[in-house]
């Protein structure tokens, strides 16, 4: 029987989409679901849920088993055939609110803070030891698993899976398989989406659409650049603006949206020049904004789901199901997957990770190589490698003075605060997120 352990189990509206897609699986209906979290009220919750789309979409064919804290997580992760990592360490309350409060003192402005930026630093440095406990973990009871991961920060935490770590990995995204379509939906072109073609690469949430030609092979670039610079000198706001300067300015569109995007360089989010916030509409506090949303909205989610015991599920476009069915049959499959860089991309550094085009069968995950970027590419991306590099060797060799290289290095951070601003951002930072941190004192 196939063994698929789920980490952060509690992510419940998560693990039913990514589970509920394993039951509507055939090569994976009859698995051992194993869930595994810290939170007992919360996995209680996903076991309810799951056990409900197992019952009635599944004919109760896989079997669910529970998991409770760090004592019982080498029986979730024994013998497991794929792991599959949503873990948020410290959660909304207290770290991502930390997160965010203590850089304003500073004057840094934030909207999501998962990826990139002080938020993104902090964040990796906190999760970074806890997935050092899981690959132990799995090398002991699992060694040959292969961990799907889905937690934030992305690359950070996936380029220290692969390069410290035995596991075999792979990050995925959501933002890569809808990235041509958001494009062509926003700018009226819906008439070009059936039977287009694309290619996609760079690092997470910074992935460039290097190409795309419509079912003809005719070039959608040049349109694209027009409707782009039209939309962005109009007087009328829309919700992609940050993206339609990076096809202004650079030439290419990028995979996660545009929200992320105006906190991973230093042109947008600027003290002097405060008026871009409402030009380029951006979203400033944006995740806690989510999280209350969703934290406030989750028992009547969780009602309206349980409601009558009438869970249906459909499969979803998540990429973890079709990576399982493709490795246990043997039928290639392709994912844009985030991956070290082994000469996939000739001019990003070679320890870097980077999301690819990749081919799933059943001997794992095949990146394919794709060359150069176009410089100016490779530079946007190269200013977000460097902090997520540092951030990692922080991690990996609990020097603070890495902590600080991080942040100095970050884009944002490094054009807006001075070096002793910056230190004593991350002085404070450390000391509050307390226990979470203890190993950085």
């Amino acid at each position: 029987m196939i063994k698929i352990t789920f980490m952060g189990a509690g992510s419940t509206v998560f693990a039913r989409n990514v589970l509920g897609d394993c039951m509507c699986t055939p090569a994976l209906r009859e698995s051992e679901i194993a869930l595994y979290d810290i939170d007992e009220k919360r996995l209680e919750d996903s076991r309810i849920i799951l056990s409900a789309i197992n019952h009635n979409v599944n004919e109760d064919r896989a079997v669910i088993k529970t998991y409770l804290g760090a004592e019982n997580r080498k029986d979730a992760l024994r013998d497991a055939d794929f792991v599959v990592n949503a873990i948020q360490v410290g959660g909304y309350e207290p770290c991502t609110v930390t997160d965010f409060e203590i850089p304003k003192k500073y004057g840094i402005k934030q909207t999501i803070a998962d990826t990139l930026g002080i938020g993104g630093i902090m964040r990796a440095l906190r999760t970074i030891p806890v997935l050092e406990e899981f690959a132990r973990d799995m090398e002991e009871v699992c060694p040959n698993t292969l961990f799907l991961n889905y937690s934030n920060p992305m690359a950070m935490l996936t380029g220290y899976m692969q390069r410290f770590t035995k596991i075999r990995t792979v990050g995925l995204c959501h933002s890569v398989q809808v990235c041509s379509q958001k494009l062509l939906e926003g700018m009226g072109m819906e008439d070009k989406l059936e039977g287009r073609t694309e290619l996609i690469a760079g690092i997470n949430h910074m992935a460039w659409l290097l190409e795309i030609h419509d079912k003809d092979g005719n070039d959608l670039y040049p349109e694209i650049r027009r409707i782009a610079e039209e939309k962005n000198t109009s007087d009328e706001k829309h919700e992609d603006m940050v993206r339609y300067e990076y096809i202004r300015h650079l030439g290419y569109y990028c995979t996660e949206s545009s929200e992320h995007n105006a906190e991973y360089n230093p042109f947008f989010i600027k003290s002097k020049y405060p008026e871009m916030i409402e030009e380029f509409n951006i979203p400033l506090d944006e995740y806690p904004r989510r999280c209350i949303k969703q934290i406030e909205g989750w028992e009547k989610e969780r009602e309206d789901i349980l409601k009558d015991g009438k869970i249906g599920h459909e499969r979803s476009k998540e990429y973890a199901s079709y990576i399982m069915e493709a490795v246990v049959t043997n039928t290639p499959y392709k994912i844009g997957g985030n991956v070290l860089n082994n000469g996939y991309i000739d001019n990003l550094p070679s320890d870097a990770c980077v999301e690819v085009p990749c081919y799933i069968d059943g001997t794992g995950v095949h990146p394919v190589k794709v060359g150069k970027l176009p410089t100016q590419l490779a530079a946007m991306n190269s200013s977000n490698v460097s902090p997520q590099l540092l951030a990692i060797e922080a991690a990996v060799t609990k020097d603070r003075q890495k902590i600080y290289q991080a942040a100095m290095m970050d884009p944002h951070t490094g054009a807006e605060l001075n070096i002793e601003d910056i230190q004593a951002m991350c002085d404070e930072l450390i000391e509050a997120h307390g226990d979470y941190m203890k190993m950085y004192r």
